[in-house]
């Protein structure tokens, strides 16, 4: 904060010194005896006691979580604890919202030990996909780290610590352990450069096909329009689609540097012109172009059960691999419009 004395407009001209000082000490004295103050009555504490308080909710396609203001009745940690885990687990009056804890899913208790919150959750937990869980885990650590006292969150399951699709312990966890897209203006047109990969035309190897100028509508993420333009097809020759015919894009998102593809049951039906690792990687290669994307995970219809063809396991996560890549294509494209 700048402070700024001024005369009133009538002068300082002609003061005496001790006039001067006594006009400092008065005017300046207070402000430097509250800054002096504040530092040591907010002490290490992330929340001033008027805070602004938002529940974070699952969108209706459940594909990313979004922010609700919210007035709780509690003041104190427990009663806030109790409360925003309440609104969590309600339905939101905004039908365009989820919870994010599902029904089924009960928090059975909790424990506050230091700044780590512990929730132990009920075994219906599993029940959910993998974005709807990690979409759960964003909304309620988000939530929860407002409460002055509440640093950081950790979950179990059935009295076990929570693993990931991997078997690893997630561990704690606080609002920087999730990583978003950035927002847009809505419905304003941009264009970007995406980097595509496609099938050659003897389906053992990946086509690499840059365009430019690809426009799209801002409420479009680019997870989606990659996808989208997979879907299209090249439009470069040597090249062809190394999805299968008819294949259609279920949900798309992208949570904590990983992207959830979910595709239609048209994603298992082959011709095997084209070999699997040139399918996934298609897909993987195409979204990890990306800077927020680090590894994907490919599920049909939201089941990451079973395996793609051989030896692709829906469940894993996949990182980019470019030693598919046999020819790469410069010939630039230019899309005038892909969404309005």
């Amino acid at each position: 904060m700048r402070y700024i004395i001024g005369d009133n407009g009538k002068g300082f001209a002609g003061k005496s010194v001790a006039v001067w000082v006594r006009f400092l000490l008065a005017k300046i004295l207070p402000f430097v005896c509250l800054l002096l103050i504040l530092p040591l009555a907010s002490g290490c504490g992330k929340k001033s006691e008027s805070a602004e308080y938002h529940v974070e909710y699952v969108n209706k396609e459940k594909t990313r979580i979004l922010k609700t203001e919210y007035e709780p009745e509690a003041t104190d940690t427990a009663g806030l604890i109790a409360e925003f885990l309440t609104a969590l687990s309600s339905d939101p009056d905004d039908v365009a919202y989820r919870k994010p804890i599902p029904s089924g899913v009960n928090v059975v208790s909790y424990s506050l030990d230091g700044v780590m919150l512990t929730l132990y959750f009920n075994a219906d937990y599993h029940n959910m996909t993998a974005v709807e869980e990690v979409l759960c885990r964003a909304a309620v650590v988000r939530t929860m780290t407002q409460i002055e006292g509440v640093d950081c969150v950790t979950f179990f399951v059935d009295d076990m610590p929570l693993t990931d699709i991997k078997g690893n312990i997630v561990g704690s966890m606080n609002p920087d352990s999730f990583i978003e897209n950035p927002g847009a203006q809505i419905n304003s047109i941009q264009s970007t450069s995406v980097t595509l990969y496609f099938a050659n035309e003897s389906g053992d190897g990946l086509v690499k096909e840059e365009r430019q100028d690809v426009y799209y509508s801002s409420n479009v993420s680019l997870e989606k329009l990659i996808m989208e333009q997979l879907l299209e097809g090249p439009q470069i020759s040597g090249a062809k689609s190394a999805i299968p015919e008819g294949t259609r894009l279920v949900t798309v998102s992208v949570v904590d540097g990983v992207c959830y593809v979910s595709l239609d049951e048209n994603f298992r039906n082959q011709d095997y012109k084209v070999s699997e690792s040139i399918v996934m990687y298609s897909i993987i290669n195409s979204l990890t172009e990306l800077p927020t994307i680090n590894k994907v995970q490919i599920s049909v219809n939201g089941d990451t059960s079973g395996v793609y063809r051989d030896s692709f396991a829906l469940i894993d996560l996949y990182e980019r691999n470019l030693d598919y890549v046999v020819a790469v294509q410069n010939k630039a494209v230019t899309v005038h419009s892909t969404e309005e």
